[in-house]
């Protein structure tokens, strides 16, 4: 067990100390200064900006940003769409998988957009290899507009007056070219030579040692699985996430998959830092993510590694921990570990079932998602915090008297607005989705189109554990996560539809809001600093956008966790 913690620690630690070079060169690659990729990105960018007529160069305010984004993610919706819609008819499907239905095409198309990867179907049986293909292009595509919509948000807080914040395009193709694709490259190569396929042959027939006779799905799964983590996606190419055995081999893949998901989320902090010329304000922000992260993670590691109670009870030995829908090659040391990482971050891959961890762990599994803040997704996550950010330093203005400001720019009732509305949207779209599925499951309704029987039909588990099934997949959709308490059955129009719209609902508003209220700061008159401005490179200040955060996670969501987690928890006592 020493052994396995200490694996823990070393993963964790060598991704902070690559992080802070990495995020120096995100700076450069935004601030448009040499880097030592320019000779082979250079003519790459060139191309795609001379083919679709753009000019990267040319400036744009918040709301052309805003435009550029939406706009082209409506684009790759209609062709995801069609694709999955008509896979079955379409080329590479050596498989012949069939194609999806209307509502499940809706939320997959949706769900890989918007960088959440909900899966409500298994990638053996659900997609071709076509899907998967157009499916790893949104992986891209999705990260990049979330680093693209941070670099925005980067230049505002650089600037002192203006209204020329950079341009979507230029920002968007450089996080493609000269960050997620190099680090999927290696990431992929790491893969293929630890066994992880890498081909475009349909199922292997093979015997096993006790003589059946098996059928094993394969593909293009190491190029999938290398993006899935670099851009904080999360969908696995075969059903069983990053548990799977060709999805995840060894030890050795399960380190490399681990750091492939935190990796960028810690960069974007530090660059935010070597961008600004700020590298003590950026400090503070890791600082408070980080303790947030180790009040998470720590429970969940700590409850997996004691076992389970009840089995205890039993006389049953379990020298190993909690170990039921965990894989023995990993332990449950790194499985916990994982499962924090994978919900504070918004990737959702996993490599242990969470429907199996202990009531605790779930908890804070939850408890991760519901806060939304802790690293986060690749740019989104930063997002996220700011809007904390603009609440502290609104709340500490009204502490001390005075007019607050962030940088040299005022914040206004108009700014508070938009903060305050995109930290109430994540609870509401939780809790309203969440009471809706209850009360249909404790009256047992019956569904007629919506879901094929009585609403009961979808939950596995009753009481305490099917609730929190309910719960999990409605803060997994509005954090764009991914992950699921997999006892759901959830591939039918009822949580397809909404799952979807909570899903679209919870990507573009938390994105068009700090956007937003950068641009209006950006536009504002700068104020020099003086005796009186709030310091926000402190311990102070990070311990005030600490308690803010946790304030508002404690009131929105204690009293679901208490109907779900925390009472299921009390009942193995």
């Amino acid at each position: 067990m020493n052994t396995e913690l200490l694996g823990v620690i070393g993963i964790f630690l060598l991704t902070i100390v690559l992080a802070i070079p990495f995020g120096k060169y995100i700076a450069k690659v935004f601030l448009g200064d040499k880097t030592l990729l320019d000779p082979i990105f250079n003519p790459l960018e060139k191309i795609i900006f001379k083919i679709s007529g753009i000019n990267p160069a040319e400036e744009m305010n918040w709301k052309q940003h805003l435009k550029a984004l939406l706009s082209i993610n409506m684009l790759w919706f209609f062709l995801c769409f069609f694709v999955l819609l008509f896979q079955g008819s379409l080329p590479l499907n050596p498989d012949n998988n069939p194609s999806m239905s209307p509502d499940l095409a809706f939320n997959t198309t949706i769900s890989f957009l918007v960088n959440c990867d909900l899966q409500h179907y298994s990638g053996e049986s659900g997609v071709s290899y076509l899907s998967q293909m157009v499916l790893m292009f949104l992986q891209f595509v999705s990260a990049g507009v979330g680093i693209a919509a941070a670099a925005m948000v980067f230049t505002a807080m650089r600037e002192r007056t203006t209204d020329k914040l950079g341009n979507f395009y230029n920002y968007f193709v450089k996080s493609c070219t000269r960050i997620l694709l190099p680090l999927s490259a290696i990431v992929a190569i790491a893969l293929v030579f630890s066994g992880t396929p890498m081909t475009f042959e349909g199922k292997d027939a093979i015997t096993t040692l006790q003589g059946d006779h098996v059928e094993v799905s394969r593909g293009p799964a190491a190029a999938f699985v290398a993006i899935k983590h670099i851009g904080t996606n999360g969908g696995g190419f075969f059903g069983a996430n990053s548990a799977h055995p060709l999805e995840n081999p060894t030890y050795f893949t399960n380190a490399v998959e681990l750091w492939a998901q935190m990796i960028v989320p810690f960069a974007m902090i530090f660059a935010l830092g070597f961008f600004l010329k700020k590298q003590k304000f950026a400090y503070i922000i890791f600082g408070v993510m980080t303790v947030g992260f180790l009040l998470l993670v720590i429970p969940t590691m700590s409850s997996e590694i004691s076992g389970n109670p009840a089995i205890e009870k039993m006389g049953i030995s379990q020298l190993n921990g909690a170990m039921e829908g965990k894989e023995v090659r990993f332990g449950p040391a790194i499985s916990g570990f994982w499962s924090i990482a994978t919900t504070v971050i918004s990737t959702g891959s996993v490599n242990s079932m969470h429907d199996s961890s202990m009531p605790v762990s779930g908890a804070m599994q939850l408890l991760a998602m519901m806060v939304n803040v802790f690293y986060g997704g690749c740019g989104v996550g930063y997002l996220n915090f700011y809007i904390f950010i603009i609440l502290a330093v609104f709340i500490s203005g009204l502490m001390v008297g005075r007019t607050p400001e962030f940088f040299g720019k005022k914040i206004e009732a108009r700014e508070v607005k938009i903060a305050a509305f995109i930290a109430i949207l994540h609870p509401l779209l939780v809790l309203a989705g969440t009471a809706l599925a209850s009360y249909f499951a404790a009256h047992d309704t019956a569904m007629g189109y919506w879901f094929s029987g009585n609403a009961t039909g979808w939950l596995n588990n009753p009481g305490n554990h099917g609730f929190s099934e309910m719960l999990y997949e409605y803060t997994s959709s509005a954090a764009n996560n991914g992950s699921g308490f997999e006892g759901l059955g959830d591939n039918n129009p009822f949580w397809n539809i909404t799952t979807g719209i909570v899903l679209l609902l919870s990507r573009f508003i938390p994105i068009i809001g700090p956007l937003a209220i950068a641009g209006l700061l950006a536009n504002k008159k700068y104020i020099p600093e003086s005796a009186g401005t709030l310091k926000t490179d402190t311990t102070i200040f990070g311990i005030m956008i600490f308690a803010v955060i946790a304030i508002v996670a404690a009131l929105s969501f204690f009293p679901a966790l208490a109907l779900g987690p925390l009472a299921e928890y009390f009942t193995l006592k």
